[in-house]
């Protein structure tokens, strides 16, 4: 069980969201929310404050009377409830909820500590608000996204729960949970800030950094079939630019290529022993960029990673909601660190470099299918009768597009403004819409990866090399044979991609 303090820790976050940890408050968590509110409640008497006695965003003009100030939450919830599109999956739901925690358990909210251990109930018992994917232009946030959480909450609208879509209401009942009731301003603590973009960043940069591992291991596998020279990610090469992540890809690089009886040395082959009547030579000196320059291209994407997962991480830990409490200078602060420019621009930067990860593992893809260019395997490594049997061809297509939709997708958002709100919000993030457009790249590259160690299985295969890789390599090549057997006549690889696919994106295994 993870106690959250007043910061989730990468590992805390990794275990809560894709392990189903479960969390307690540690009491201190508890004393600084309770703390906060009772600040709240004494200092919003007799003071104009926003959101408590006043209308939201452009109403902001308009007081509200006292007698309707209970109201006035419940107000914002029921209204902002719009979403439209598809539900979120359960796992992007659980983040957001998780990030709205990270957010409320800085005690700078003024929400009263019912409203947290409800959520908190909600993460350990894996009830699932519905939350629609559209709504949001991430300021204030992800108000209409957050306010489906909020409905739940209070007991309305319908949650996903045991695999079943049901009435919020009748779940919170059966688990022995009384819907929360207003007491200050919960209703806009609740739906203010950008805990749904962060939920959703926090599971992309954690599987593109799933992403990344799997490329370093699929570009070293093709580098042993080719039997290509070593010195690519050598370290005395790569120290000799000054770039952070080239040095880490190519360390990686060699602690997976640990092992293997096909990479050669250069100092064996060419500088030694030399041949002087060869004119044209058999092996390639060099081979093609998408083989060689591994480490120069996967390093920026490795840089990008890690950058977005501080920010995205830093995020879930902020305060991001307005107004905001502050019990230790006695005030209440307005400002906009509900906006999510941050996210927003990670986010597109993000899709931006799985994008390129997803064109190298496509080369490569397409350097194991096109035997002119490879001179080793036979064309789409077919295993097949040519002309007959087709291998991998029409697989190769599926990569292809997939490929050329995430090259499309990545344009960005960031730089994407409409004023709306009566121009009360007259530039927006739309932080949210790149989360999402970025998990669509995600899974996409999953998808092309997926065909690509399908061909490095094949042609492992077709030139019996399995027991002269690294033993990394072997052991992927077992594990994708366990899904997808040896490809000889033709049949429907669908579902041997579906397969391969939930094998890799299970961030539990490997």
């Amino acid at each position: 069980m993870s106690k959250i303090v007043t910061e989730l820790s990468i590992e805390n976050l990794q275990k809560i969201i894709f392990e189903n940890g479960a969390v307690t408050l540690s009491d201190e968590v508890k004393g600084s929310i309770s703390g906060c509110f009772d600040f709240l409640k004494a200092f919003s008497s007799n003071k104009i404050i926003y959101g408590i006695n006043t209308g939201f965003g452009p109403m902001a003009q308009y007081r509200v009377d006292e007698e309707y100030l209970s109201q006035l939450q419940y107000n914002i919830i029921r209204s902002h409830s719009t979403g439209a599109g598809e539900p979120l999956p359960d796992l992007y739901v659980r983040a957001a909820m998780v990030a709205r925690l990270g957010t409320l358990v800085q005690a700078r909210s003024g929400v009263h500590p019912e409203l947290v251990e409800l959520l908190v109930e909600f993460i350990n018992r894996s009830i699932y608000p519905f939350i629609p994917e559209h709504g949001s232009v991430g300021a204030s946030g992800d108000l209409v996204q957050l306010a489906h959480i909020a409905l739940a909450l209070i007991g309305e609208g319908k949650v996903h729960y045991k695999g079943e879509w049901r009435q919020a209401a009748d779940v919170l009942q059966e688990n022995g949970l009384q819907p929360f009731k207003i007491h200050i301003r919960e209703g806009l603590s609740v739906t203010n800030g950008t805990s749904v973009m962060s939920g959703i960043g926090f599971v992309n940069v954690t599987y593109a950094k799933r992403l990344l591992d799997l490329a370093v291991l699929a570009s070293v596998w093709i580098n042993e079939i080719t039997e290509a020279y070593d010195d690519g990610f050598s370290d005395a090469l790569n120290r000799m630019k000054k770039q952070t992540g080239q040095l880490e890809i190519a360390k990686q690089m060699r602690e997976s290529a640990k092992g293997s009886k096909l990479l050669q040395k250069r100092e064996n082959k060419l500088y030694t022993n030399v041949d002087p009547d060869e004119k044209i030579f058999k092996h390639r000196i060099q081979s093609c960029y998408s083989l060689r320059c591994v480490p120069q291209i996967l390093g920026p994407v490795y840089e990008q990673i890690m950058n977005t997962q501080t920010v995205v991480v830093n995020e879930i830990n902020s305060v991001c909601d307005n107004p905001v409490v502050d019990p230790v200078s006695r005030n209440v602060y307005h400002g906009g660190n509900f906006h999510g420019d941050y996210i927003a621009f990670e986010m597109d930067k993000l899709k931006i470099a799985v994008t390129k990860l997803t064109m190298l593992i496509e080369r490569q893809l397409n350097y194991l299918c096109n035997d002119r260019i490879n001179d080793i395997l036979p064309p789409f490594v077919n295993l097949g009768v040519l002309g007959l049997n087709y291998g991998l061809q029409a697989a190769q297509f599926t990569a292809t597009s997939t490929t050329a939709e995430n090259q499309t997708l990545s344009m960005p958002n960031y730089i994407h403004s409409i004023p709306n709100n009566n121009d009360n919000q007259d530039i927006v993030s739309m932080g949210t819409n790149s989360a999402l457009i970025t998990k669509k790249v995600i899974d996409n590259a999953f998808q092309v990866i997926t065909i690509q160690f399908m061909a490095l299985a094949q042609a492992t295969d077709c030139l019996k090399m399995e027991e002269s890789l690294s033993p990394k390599s072997r052991e992927m090549h077992r594990r994708i044979r366990s899904f997808f057997p040896v490809l000889v006549e033709d049949r429907t690889l669908y579902e041997d991609v579906e397969r391969i696919k939930s094998y890799l994106t299970d961030i539990c295994q490997l």
